[in-house]
């Protein structure tokens, strides 16, 4: 699969940009949203190859938005990895079933997120 459009989702700009300046460090293009339902917007037009989402947001979690996206013929293909300070067994299990492909636990190192997007290259 080749990665080239990383959508970023965040509702705390200053962890959106981190993440965005990371990848775009990289050498990837970066579309951004700020909400669970930007994102599943986004994700329908922009068809990112691949999304990184926070769990905790304002009126739509994660887990929400990742099901959304997930359930959608148009968008399910798209790999989202869960970027979170929750981090537990329990946590990870529970991404995985809202159809997480991956979760990276807060505070996170640059080279945690560029590993994610090699391991779908």
């Amino acid at each position: 699969m080749q990665i080239n459009k990383v959508l970023v989702v965040d509702d705390s700009t200053v962890d959106r940009m981190n993440i965005q300046n990371i990848i775009t460090d990289a050498g990837y293009t970066v579309i951004a949203a700020s909400s669970g339902q930007e994102a599943i917007e986004k994700a329908a037009t922009e068809k990112p190859d691949l999304v990184f989402m926070d769990v905790v947001m304002q009126q739509m979690d994660g887990y929400q938005a990742c099901r959304e996206i997930t359930h959608n013929d148009a968008t399910k293909h798209i790999p989202i990895i869960f970027v979170t300070s929750k981090g537990q067994k329990a946590d990870r299990m529970w991404a995985e079933m809202q159809g997480g492909k991956g979760l990276v636990q807060k505070p996170y190192t640059p080279d945690q997120i560029i590993a994610q997007i090699n391991h779908f290259k």
